[in-house]
């Protein structure tokens, strides 16, 4: 070796250290999200900690917070929030699901100068009001709009939307969105409103259904807004005998929604790519921490995309890979 070529590989792996090492502000970053045990979030929390792998080799971190159970929504998600400043936080990522509630926290995120990303709930417009740099995620009424118009452009003209978070502002977004969407087919649209303490009970969510066809025979079509709620609403649909007869598509998936496609029992799934969420909204905000990277485009959309029989078996190879 001359000494040329051994000076080039010194340098070279001090440049590699350098780069491992991170810089001297590394990012801190705390993430609100849903439950642990919730499929859908699961999803966001490894595209979050994926992207947390670049923070962790700069000296960084990522740090996710969650409630228990969704019960007191709004204020739980608020609490979560202030944990977050209180805990050192030199970036925070977070959904508007309550903005009546989590605002107020929101806008202390600011004031303290904490760089601020929304993602999965509230969009660009609850990003701007709050002074956020971005919003990553879906836009929760095209959502519900593009199921809507899917059913109703099949055919099926009267739809329910299964609510079982009343008063998070993304669900009644859902609602909304998909009771528009089945009018511009041509239909009608209606909700069917449940308590809170529903979402994720299968058992309650599956009688609420059953007993609502029974009532409103005229229903063909049905939007849930998650995936357990969606299988309760197969399953009540059945439990009324009306398979075949009552259509249902649904927001996001699991394996056993995209068995209900493979099987027929389930018409679509409305993709908001829970793992893009995570990733992109940690990405940003670890790039901008430690170097002031900042994304021109201020509203980063990952969807809605529309899982039905053309495209299932692909979505499952995506599955087994961790990121759908």
């Amino acid at each position: 070796m001359t000494i040329k070529s051994h000076v080039l590989r010194g340098l070279l792996a001090t440049a590699v250290a350098s780069l491992v090492a991170g810089p001297a502000l590394a990012a801190n970053i705390f993430v609100i999200g849903g439950k642990p045990d919730d499929p859908f979030w699961s999803r966001v929390k490894k595209g979050a900690e994926d992207a947390g792998v670049v923070a962790e080799a700069q000296g960084g971190s990522v740090t996710w917070l969650g409630p228990q159970n969704y019960d007191n929504l709004g204020p739980d998600a608020a609490e979560l929030i202030r944990q977050a400043i209180d805990q050192g936080a030199d970036a925070i990522v977070g959904p508007d699901w309550v903005p009546e509630a989590m605002d107020p926290a929101f806008e202390a995120v600011t004031a303290a100068g904490i760089p601020l990303v929304i993602y999965n709930a509230g969009g660009l417009e609850a990003a701007d009001k709050l002074g956020a740099m971005n919003y990553v995620g879906a836009v929760d009424y095209k959502s519900g709009f593009a199921a809507g118009e899917y059913l109703g452009n099949a055919g099926h003209k009267n739809g329910a939307c299964v609510n079982t978070l009343p008063g998070a502002a993304n669900i009644e977004a859902f609602c909304s969105g998909f009771n528009d969407g089945i009018i511009a087919a041509g239909g009608t649209g209606s909700v069917l409103q449940l308590p809170a303490t529903a979402f994720g009970d299968a058992t309650a969510v599956a009688q609420a259904v059953r007993a609502h066809l029974l009532q409103n025979p005229e229903i063909d079509a049905m939007f849930a807004i998650g995936d357990g709620d969606t299988n309760a609403t197969v399953s009540g649909i059945q439990q009324a005998g009306k398979a075949g007869q009552v259509h249902v598509c649904g927001m996001n998936f699991s394996d056993t929604i995209l068995a209900n496609i493979q099987a027929g029992s389930q018409d679509c799934a409305i993709d908001q790519q829970g793992y893009q969420q995570g990733f992109f909204a940690v990405s940003i905000l670890n790039n901008y921490v430690n170097y002031g990277v900042t994304i021109p485009t201020r509203e980063i959309l990952t969807g809605p995309g529309i899982v039905d029989a053309s495209n299932v078996e692909l979505v499952i190879e995506g599955v087994k890979a961790g990121v759908r």
